[in-house]
């Protein structure tokens, strides 16, 4: 296929006279041709070094954006910027039956005439895009990357089509990426050979083939290797295996919630998998802290208090100890728990109605900062949280 491209990108070069690249939605270089050594000397210096890294920084891929590329289904210019050492760009967009896989750039010098797109150099230009498009849509993984997002919303024929491909018995899990602050980069691939992606948000979910159904060890070194690529405060959650893709929507909950509980429980940070969550399970289930409780949560010191020492199992002895106070100051904040709350704290029943609002409040607050970041539709936004 690598050839093929290439051939595209030599002939439309050749078309409209000017060097060429071709480049995928996540502006990964994937061809080029500069007519010539003496070609090189009209290059800018974003096309420069697009061609020796291999890709654009996310400052020149926004800058882009902004033009409207992304949705353009036919030929577009884009202006210079001297000021960046940018040149003026003929744009083509790679489709294929409507979807997206990526774009021609020409710095033609602004010679091409746009008002007239079915000049015959253009208009052929125009149906090699078209050709590429068809080659990038036979990529291995790029049918089920398409399918994979709507199928963990419960589309049947994406979930049909998946299956088909992968096995209707095949055991699969999911993973939920959840980057940190610093958001998804711009070009991603994920590690792993027979993984297949799709971002949901700023999230990326990953379905992923098992050798067996009771063992998701590959899900969590698939995790692990792929935090390491992305920003710092990354986590990640696997879902509980199954057989085939039936249970996807399922699954993309339990990896989403395990990844929410892996930003906010040390103990199970940075990958977590769905069957060690233990009653973080329920906590997930939560819409949220008790209203009830909103006094002790507006009191940092009291509401850490509570779950140190609930989390010690009552312990005064542990629980003074890991926060560093006398027993008698432990006392104290007891007290003043029990009279802003109005628990019995010597009752199970109370004790456990305070540490699943203290726990999902801490998951809350986690949440609250992913949301920052978050981009998209509502739907996609469900996903991301994985409503119910």
């Amino acid at each position: 296929m690598r050839d093929d491209l290439q051939e595209i990108v030599d002939e439309v070069s050749r078309l409209l006279d000017a060097p060429a690249t071709l480049e995928d939605p996540d502006f990964t270089l994937l061809a080029f041709c500069a007519q010539g050594d003496e070609a090189l000397t009209g290059l800018d210096a974003v096309r420069t070094r697009s061609i020796l890294t291999r890709g654009s920084t996310a400052d020149t891929r926004r800058w882009f954006a902004g033009f409207g590329i992304d949705r353009a289904t036919g030929p577009l210019r884009t202006p210079a910027d001297p000021d960046a050492g940018i040149l003026t760009r003929l744009c083509l967009p790679v489709r294929h039956r409507g979807r997206l896989h990526g774009w021609l750039w020409l710095l033609d010098e602004g010679r091409t005439d746009l008002e007239h797109p079915d000049q015959p150099g253009l208009a052929e230009a125009r149906r090699l895009a078209d050709r590429a498009g068809e080659l990038l849509a036979t990529r291995p993984g790029s049918d089920d990357a398409a399918d994979l997002h709507p199928a963990l919303a419960g589309d049947e024929p994406a979930t049909h089509r998946l299956a088909d491909r992968l096995g209707a018995d095949t055991p699969v899990t999911l993973v939920a990426l959840r980057p940190g602050e610093a958001g998804l980069p711009g070009t991603w691939v994920p590690p792993g050979a027979g993984a297949r992606s799709a971002a949901v948000g700023p999230l990326v979910a990953v379905l992923l083939p098992l050798p067996h159904v009771a063992d998701d060890r590959p899900a969590v070194a698939l995790s692990a290797a792929a935090l390491h690529r992305l920003p710092a405060g990354s986590t990640a959650g696997v879902a509980a295996p199954r057989r085939g893709c039936r249970s996807l929507p399922a699954q993309w909950r339990e990896a989403v919630d395990a990844a929410r509980v892996a930003a906010v429980e040390p103990a199970l940070a940075p990958v977590a998998s769905w069957g060690e969550l233990g009653a973080w399970r329920q906590v997930v289930q939560l819409a949220g802290p008790d209203p009830a409780f909103a006094a002790l949560l507006e009191d940092p010191v009291l509401t850490r208090t509570a779950e140190v020492w609930l989390d010690r199992a009552g312990s005064p002895q542990r629980a003074a100890a890991e926060l560093v106070v006398h027993r008698q100051t432990l006392y104290y904040r007891l007290g003043r728990i029990a009279a802003l709350t109005g628990l019995d704290l010597a009752d199970g029943g109370d004790r456990l109605a305070l540490h699943l609002t203290l726990r999902s409040a801490r998951l809350t607050a986690g949440d609250h900062g992913s949301r920052t970041t978050a981009r998209g539709s509502t739907r996609v936004d469900g996903l991301m949280r994985g409503d119910r």
